[in-house]
């Protein structure tokens, strides 16, 4: 996974409040705000609404800098794999007009599968 990624992945986790995660709250703390302190001269917000890492003005540098913070502070607790269990949400804004294409091709490459029983669905 490249770096960026990683690095919005592992943030987007910590400030989830997924209570699946496999990662301590004390951690995630830890992470966020570590990773805060490389791009901004203020203290790391408390509100969890206004937990939002804004990585557009970061260099290079940065990103490694993060990307190490973050794989030394999981390595230290023993965590090798991120891990949880939480279902897809429903999209939280209507797609745009551009998007739709592909959104409705992608859906006839993938299909939603049938509903089973076990499922929840009807038969």
């Amino acid at each position: 996974m490249p770096d960026l990624q990683f690095v919005l992945l592992v943030i987007a986790l910590c400030t989830s409040r997924l209570p699946s995660l496999n990662v301590p709250e004390s951690l995630r703390v830890t992470i966020f705000d570590r990773c805060w302190t490389l791009v901004n001269d203020s203290p790391p917000p408390t509100k969890p609404e206004e937990r939002v890492l804004d990585l557009r003005a970061g260099t290079e540098l940065t990103l490694e800098a993060m990307v190490d913070t973050i794989r030394s502070l999981l390595t230290e607790a023993g965590i090798t794999t991120l891990t949880w269990d939480h279902p897809p949400s429903e999209p939280s804004r209507p797609s745009t007009p551009e998007a739709t294409p592909l959104i409705e091709r992608l859906q006839k490459l993938y299909p939603e599968p049938p509903s089973s029983p076990d499922r929840g669905g009807t038969a």
